[in-house]
Parts: C-alpha cells; sequence; structure tokens
C-alpha cells in the first residue's frame, strides 16, 4: 500500500501510542517547510523506551506504507532520534532533549493534525 505524506505520519503516531510515547504531535509543515510535510514529535520516558519506539514506528510503517526510512540518526545517544521519510521526519525525544530543543514552539503556527488514538485503523 502507499500512503500519503499524512497517512504516513498518521501510521507512524499510531506505532508511537502503541508503545506508550507521550506528547504525540503531528505537525503539518506542508505550507511553511520545502524540507518535508509532517513532523511527528513524541516523548519517551527513558533510552529503552526511546529505542523501541524507533523499531516499531519503523516496522509499522513498512507494514502499512511499504517504505523504510531513509534514515535514522542519533540512535546511539537516543535523547533524540530522528527517522527521515522525506516527506515526514519522526523525531523521538527523551524529556530533556524534547525541552531544550522545543521543535513544537519553533514551528508554533504550523497546524497541529488531530489524532483519534481510540480510532485506531487496522493494522496499525
Amino acid at each position: 500500500m502507499v500512503c500519503t505524506p499524512l497517512e504516513l505520519a498518521k501510521a507512524a503516531a499510531f506505532a508511537a501510542d502503541a508503545k506508550k510515547a507521550v506528547d504525540i504531535e503531528v505537525l503539518d509543515l506542508s505550507k511553511l517547510s520545502d524540507v518535508c510535510d509532517y513532523f511527528l514529535i513524541c516523548s519517551a520516558s527513558n533510552a529503552r523506551q526511546a529505542d523501541s519506539l524507533v523499531d516499531e514506528i519503523e516496522e509499522k510503517v513498512s507494514k502499512n506504507c511499504s517504505v523504510k526510512p531513509i534514515s535514522i540518526e542519533g540512535r546511539a545517544g537516543l535523547s533524540w532520534v530522528l527517522m527521515d521519510y522525506g516527506s515526514v521526519v519522526v523525531h523521538v525525544f527523551l524529556p530533556e532533549a524534547r525541552d531544550f530543543y522545543r521543535l513544537g514552539n519553533l514551528w508554533g503556527e504550523a497546524p497541529r493534525i488531530a489524532l483519534a488514538f481510540n480510532e485506531r485503523p487496522a493494522g496499525a
């Protein structure tokens, strides 16, 4: 199945939610950036959970959208892992790094996509 960038971002968000990520946000950058269309920003409580989130997101996006990340950066440190899917960039933060970088504030004018985790699509 080929996904739109929004569907890919949502698949990644549902995967993050399934592994208990917190403060999950999808930002629509399509009218604000030439780099990508969406950011998914989420937090993990510790490095082990961050590693698990990255694995789950990679697996579910591959399964549901038939795409692998172009690159994954920051996995060694695990305080901020960036997964680049081209049109979608996933940011998995530990709380301290998220507070420091404040990407949500930096892109404050970006519309947020509503996510209804209780209405999980099949396979997500």
